[in-house]
C-alpha cells in the first residue's frame, strides 16, 4: 500500500456509471453482515457495552498506526482533519457505541432490520454533501424501503407508540452512521479509502482509550473465548477491514446507489444471527427483510440506469 492506494484500485477521481463501485459495496457489506450478531455475542458474554464499542476502535487505531506508520502516508490537511471527526463521530464512535446499548436488550434479527435504514439515510447525506441529484423515483424507492424498516419496528414493538427504547438507540446509529458513511465516502476520494478510515481511527484513538480503560475498571471483562473472538472480529473486520472496499465503492460512487446496496445487510443479518445464535426467523422479519431487499435492487437499477442514460446525452452532445 503506498499513498495513491485506494484499498487495491488506483483512487477514483470521477463518478462512475459501473456497477464497479457496487461490487465493491457488497464486499463491505458482506463484511458488516455479522456485526449485530457479533456485537449480541460479545453482550451476552458479558463484554460492557462501552468496551464492545469503543475497544474495537482502540484494536482498530493500533492496525491503522501500524499501516499509516508503514506505508509513510502523508498527514491530512487543513479542513481535511475537521471532516476526518465528523467521521469518527460517525462511525468509530456513534454507531458502535449505540448499536451495543441496543443489542443489550434487542435481538440481532430485529436490530438488523431496523439498521435497514441505513441506505436511504446514507442518500439523504450524500446529496447533501455531494450534491447528487439522483431521481425522484428513486427516492421513492428507498423512502419504501425506510417505511418498511420503521414499520417492522413498530410492529415489533406493539405498535407506533410500542418503540423501545433501543430502537431509539439503532436510529440514533443509523443517523450517525450515514453522517460518517457520506463524509467518509468524499474523503476516500482525496485521501483513499483504507487511509481514511485508519486516520478517523487514529484521530479518535485517545478518547476511546480512556473510555475503554473506564468501562473495563468499572466491570472488568470476565469471559470465554466465543466472546472474544467475537469481539476480534469486531475490531478487525467490522471497524477496519470492511472499510476498505465500503469507502472504495462509495469513492467510485454514485453514492446515492451504491448505498443502496447495503439494504441486503438485513437479510445477510438475519441469516447469520438464525445459524449463530438460534434465533426464529419469523414470517414479519423474513417478510420485511424481502420488502427491502426489493426496494433496494430497484432503487440500485434505477440509479445506474440514470447514470447510464446522462453518459449517453453527454456523448451525443
Amino acid at each position: 500500500m503506498n499513498q495513491h492506494d485506494s484499498a487495491t484500485l488506483p483512487l477514483p477521481q470521477v463518478l462512475s456509471t459501473t456497477t464497479t463501485g457496487v461490487w465493491w459495496g457488497l464486499v463491505g457489506v458482506l463484511a458488516f453482515s455479522f456485526t449485530v450478531p457479533f456485537t449480541r455475542i460479545a453482550v451476552d458474554g458479558g463484554l460492557h457495552p462501552v468496551v464492545i464499542g469503543c475497544g474495537r476502535a482502540v484494536v482498530a487505531a493500533a492496525l491503522a498506526g501500524i499501516a499509516l506508520a508503514s506505508t509513510r502516508q502523508p498527514a491530512p490537511r487543513g479542513r481535511q482533519w475537521a471532516r476526518l471527526a465528523v467521521v469518527a463521530a460517525g462511525v468509530v464512535v456513534g454507531f458502535p457505541v449505540l448499536t451495543s446499548f441496543a443489542l443489550t436488550t434487542a435481538s440481532a434479527s430485529h436490530g438488523a432490520v431496523v439498521i435497514a435504514l441505513l441506505p436511504a439515510a446514507t442518500a439523504a447525506m450524500a446529496v447533501l454533501r455531494g450534491h447528487e441529484r439522483p431521481p425522484t423515483a428513486f427516492w421513492v424507492l428507498a423512502g419504501c424501503g425506510a417505511v418498511v424498516a420503521v414499520g417492522f419496528a413498530s410492529l415489533q414493538g406493539g405498535g407506533l407508540g410500542g418503540l423501545h427504547r433501543s430502537d431509539l438507540l439503532l436510529f440514533g446509529a443509523v443517523l450517525a452512521a450515514a453522517i460518517g458513511y457520506a463524509e467518509g465516502g468524499l474523503l476516500s476520494r482525496e485521501l483513499g479509502a483504507w487511509q481514511t478510515v485508519s486516520w478517523a481511527l487514529v484521530l479518535a484513538a485517545p478518547a476511546m482509550v480512556v473510555a475503554t480503560g473506564a468501562a473495563a475498571v468499572h466491570q472488568p471483562p470476565d469471559v470465554g473465548v466465543r466472546a472474544w473472538a467475537a469481539f476480534a472480529y469486531l475490531a478487525v473486520v467490522s471497524m477496519y477491514l470492511g472499510f476498505f472496499a465500503w469507502y472504495h465503492g462509495l469513492a467510485i460512487g454514485p453514492m446515492t446507489q451504491v448505498s443502496q446496496v447495503q439494504l441486503v445487510q438485513p437479510v445477510l443479518t438475519i441469516s447469520w444471527a438464525a445459524l449463530l445464535l438460534g434465533e426464529e426467523l419469523t414470517w414479519s422479519t423474513v417478510l420485511g427483510g424481502a420488502a427491502v431487499i426489493a426496494c433496494a435492487g430497484a432503487a440500485v437499477r434505477l440509479r445506474l440506469g440514470a447514470g447510464r442514460d446522462r453518459t449517453r446525452d453527454v456523448r451525443r452532445r
